[in-house]
């Protein structure tokens, strides 16, 4: 940021949109304004890929492609390519505070179908632009998407021998053969595609006259069962089955005594730098179509990697392994000198991880919950803090500060209030904590204004993440009142 600003995280799906997630329509507008009449000048948001197994977000099928829960059925509606009374029958009835992935799975998709045999003909001609102006990964991501259809959803892994492998000599000859069926179902998830992109252009557009700047996660890693593996398995750790001889994850940390099991596959580092890093200029690049910053998860990865022996349960047991480091990193900045990246440092500090941050000019994280663990380490405490880093409340990681002052030992509850004057209201005083810090940019979870508890994600789980939502009618004048009057007290207008 070129000066002092505040922002908001929350993801797409927890916008309170109807039909059962949040949406690119018109509540994605409206928390805009709310923004803007907060004085809040970010909109960070977690990654906007089409999600698998899990929901997780972090684990999407494509790195380019976005998620067709997000696209707005009433946006369609109006588009003529849905009536009313179609898009108001999907997820009819759902609990507007949580996501119900299970519905979304056998309803949304056969709303989006009659979207789809409405509208492929009638928009041919802009959805043949859409697929030049995609074309290094449209066309594989339709495959993919289209062969996990014809193979019951089944990960690409398990696949039979021609289809499994993307670059074989068979692979071609045995796409030819699958017939109308396969042809019809790539269509649909290129037109998918296309609707997503076209609405996410508008909001786009639409925050920028807001002067709202959108800060998007891109994970470090992609998921196993992904068109980014399955179109490019030279440049990661698979046997001659195609299954990854590691896997990714982090030792014990404060999220979890047995550590974060990922399960990603791991890089082949020395194949990407051979290829001058393309695979990777071409991930930031479909990135920066989408966010004007990019907040890079895990930038720990880049100096050292933690490498889990397949089959283990956890992830205690493994081996640190040498990242790219400033090879990578030097490319990114080189390559995207408009994009902004935000470095996600967080976890035990290293003098190689501190060395990276330093040598790549990108801002790295401050949590406040973090801050009052240990009295004797000042690493998160405000008075510390820079002007070139980014002071969060708590990540979507973290439990929101409701949640956060009701597990902290007391011992960590008085040091906070000591340190911020034993304030009447300690949730609040985090607020003025983060907005009055030096940090160039400070950003609070939407719960933390909301005074909610619900937490996006609890880390070494894999269900009941990824479901809290805004409710209609919770961002309300007074609030957005209250938020502008901290950003301007502070300096962040």
């Amino acid at each position: 940021m070129n000066r002092r600003a505040s922002g908001v995280l929350l993801p797409v799906y927890a916008l309170p949109s109807p039909h059962g997630i949040g949406t690119l329509g018109r509540a994605a507008y409206d928390f805009a304004d709310f923004l803007h009449a907060a004085g809040q000048r970010c909109w960070q948001m977690l990654p906007l890929g089409q999600t698998g197994f899990g929901d997780s977000p972090y684990q999407s099928f494509s790195s380019f492609a976005g998620n067709p829960y997000f696209i707005d059925l009433d946006l369609l509606a109006e588009d003529g390519l849905l009536t009313g009374d179609e898009a108001d029958a999907c997820c009819a009835g759902i609990d507007p505070r949580y996501v119900d992935y299970g519905r979304l799975y056998t309803e949304r998709f056969s709303v989006l179908e009659k979207a789809f045999h409405r509208g492929w003909l009638r928009d041919r001609e802009q959805v043949e632009c859409f697929q030049r102006e995609n074309a290094a990964w449209l066309s594989d991501y339709a495959d993919f998407m289209a062969l996990k259809d014809r193979f019951g959803s089944q990960p690409w892994t398990a696949w039979p021998e021609p289809f499994r492998r993307r670059t074989g000599p068979g692979y071609a000859s045995a796409v030819a053969a699958c017939g109308e069926d396969f042809a019809q179902r790539r269509s649909f998830y290129i037109y998918l595609q296309y609707l997503f992109f076209k609405q996410w252009s508008a909001l786009r557009a639409y925050l920028r006259e807001k002067n709202i700047t959108v800060i998007g996660d891109l994970p470090i890693y992609v998921a196993p069962d992904s068109c980014d593996v399955w179109a490019a398995p030279e440049f990661f750790s698979l046997d001659d089955r195609c299954r990854p001889t590691a896997v990714a994850g982090v030792p014990p940390d404060y999220f979890s005594p047995t550590g974060q099991l990922w399960g990603n596959p791991l890089y082949r580092w020395d194949a990407m730098e051979k290829d001058g890093f393309g695979w990777w200029l071409r991930r930031i690049d479909g990135a920066g179509k989408l966010f004007d910053v990019i907040r890079f998860d895990h930038f720990r990865g880049l100096d050292e990697y933690w490498a889990v022996p397949v089959g283990e349960e956890t992830a205690e047991k493994g081996q640190w392994l040498p990242g790219p480091g400033r090879r990578l990193v030097d490319v990114l900045n080189s390559w995207f000198p408009n994009l902004r990246f935000i470095a996600e440092d967080l976890g035990t500090p290293t003098p190689g991880v501190e060395k990276l941050l330093q040598a790549s000019g990108w801002p790295g994280m401050k949590v406040l919950e973090f801050a009052f663990d240990d009295p004797k380490s000042a690493a998160y405490l405000p008075h510390t803090y820079t002007e070139n880093c980014v002071c969060y409340t708590g990540t979507h990681d973290n439990s929101p500060l409701a949640r956060w002052l009701a597990e902290i030992p007391e011992e960590t509850v008085r040091y906070a209030a000591e340190y911020m004057g034993s304030p009447a209201d300690p949730a609040e005083a985090m607020l003025r904590l983060g907005m009055s810090s030096t940090a160039g940019l400070f950003v609070a979870q939407m719960q933390d204004w909301l005074g909610r508890s619900e937490r996006t994600n609890r880390p070494g789980t894999r269900e009941g993440n990824w479901r809290w939502r805004m409710l209609p009618g919770e961002t309300t004048p007074e609030l957005a009142k209250k938020m502008h009057r901290f950003a301007e007290l502070y300096g962040r207008i």
